[in-house]
């Protein structure tokens, strides 16, 4: 499978994920195998993406500025880097530009973020897409042992999130096929911020069918990984029961490791936290203790 410079193909053919939930949502057995299909009746095919202007047509400064240019690709990759560390963010653009032109995957990616988050550059979402589009393309079948698999996998959420909110001028906003990059990133590359995203799509039903099942499984794999705003998900989800075989304990568990990682910015979780703390009867907050202790224990050894 290769996705192509023209059109991402979200239909994953033969590709599926046999996950093992340590708790059951709908009433299986614990241990049981739940297959999380990659395709099927409900996927979709990626529309037409080259409405957005080719990464070939788009002007590239070239190197100078009288510094010469690194003896091969990969030495203008690390002196890129180095440039930016040191703060020359000019130098630093130039020799990743002549880096990614040559096809180095952590070039074309560190432009990317760079052009994503507005880091030294203007904020360009446009060309970001592009950037990590090209990368998507070229290196999508890499395997996920291999360094690049990082890049890769925060390239599909990236253009997961562009796909889901779209891009003015460039991108056209398809919840589907968002839905299908996120899918992709969360099961080849096993992304622990992908698979936060999809969970938080079947949970709110938009680019995927509402399903609180599914959106648990993704979110308690992105939650044994860290991500604090997974946890917070499904320690509310477990708490409140919602479409899921209730769980207080543990739910107040999930919510106090992720209020504890939450940011000044994100009040929501504190919110769940702090609503939930307050329904809890001693018991449950006494086992909720109890998987804290062998969580903190576990990640110790």
């Amino acid at each position: 499978m290769r996705i192509s410079n023209v059109i991402i193909s979200v239909s994953l053919v033969g590709l599926a994920l046999g996950l093992s939930p340590a708790e059951s949502f709908d009433g299986t057995p614990e241990g049981a195998t739940v297959a999380v299909p990659l395709t099927g009746p409900n996927s979709v095919p990626s529309p037409d993406i080259g409405r957005a202007t080719p990464l070939a047509a788009v002007p590239v400064a070239p190197l100078g500025g009288g510094n010469a240019r690194p003896a091969t690709p990969f030495e203008a990759f690390r002196s890129g880097t180095q440039a930016l560390r040191q703060g020359k963010t000019d130098q630093a653009v130039m020799d990743l530009e002549y880096a990614a032109e040559q096809g180095v995957p952590g070039a074309i990616w560190k432009l990317g973020r760079m052009y994503a988050d507005g880091d030294g550059v203007k904020l360009n979402k446009a060309r970001a897409y592009e950037y990590f589009r090209r990368l998507t393309s070229v290196h999508a079948d890499d395997s996920a042992g291999t360094p690049n698999a990082r890049f890769l996998a925060n390239a599909f959420v990236t253009l997961g999130q562009y796909y889901l909110d779209g891009i003015p001028g460039t991108l056209k906003a398809d919840p589907n096929v968002a839905r299908e990059m996120f899918r992709y990133a969360a099961s080849y590359f096993a992304d622990p911020e992908a698979q936060y995203y999809l969970g938080q799509l079947y949970l709110s039903g938009k680019g995927a069918p509402k399903d609180a099942i599914q959106a648990a499984r993704w979110l308690r794999l992105s939650a044994n990984k860290g991500d604090h705003r997974a946890q917070a998900l499904l320690g509310g989800m477990l708490f409140k029961g919602e479409q899921v075989s209730r769980q207080a304990a543990l739910g107040l568990f999930w919510l106090i490791v992720a209020k504890d990682a939450a940011g000044p910015d994100e009040a929501w979780i504190t919110d769940m936290y702090t609503s939930a703390l307050a329904q809890a009867n001693e018991s449950e907050r006494a086992m909720a203790h109890k998987y804290l202790e062998d969580w903190l224990k576990n990640r110790r050894e």
